[in-house]
């Protein structure tokens, strides 16, 4: 199996009782496939802003290059020839 790069691009709900607003977001995350990075993008954005599942839309998933990665930790992975565990 492939590890790839993905850029997820889409909507959350943010302060959903008071004044709700709409967010947009752009994440880069590397997967196997569209269905794992779509669960840790959900994982992402659900620890760090507490968003709820049902309150977060996703738009696109598309395939891109590493190095046109905006994150610069998953172009440093990417561009590793091997990784030592300790």
């Amino acid at each position: 199996m492939e590890v790839k790069t993905y850029r997820v691009t889409g909507y959350m709900l943010i302060s959903h009782d008071r004044y709700p607003t709409w967010q947009r977001f752009t994440k880069d995350v590397r997967g196997v496939s569209e269905k794992e990075v779509l669960e840790k993008v959900y994982s992402i954005l659900g620890s760090n802003h507490k968003v709820k599942r049902y309150h977060i839309r996703i738009e696109r998933i598309e395939e891109i290059d590493p190095s046109a990665s905006r994150d610069p930790f998953i172009r440093q992975v990417a561009n590793a020839e091997r990784i030592v565990k300790p």
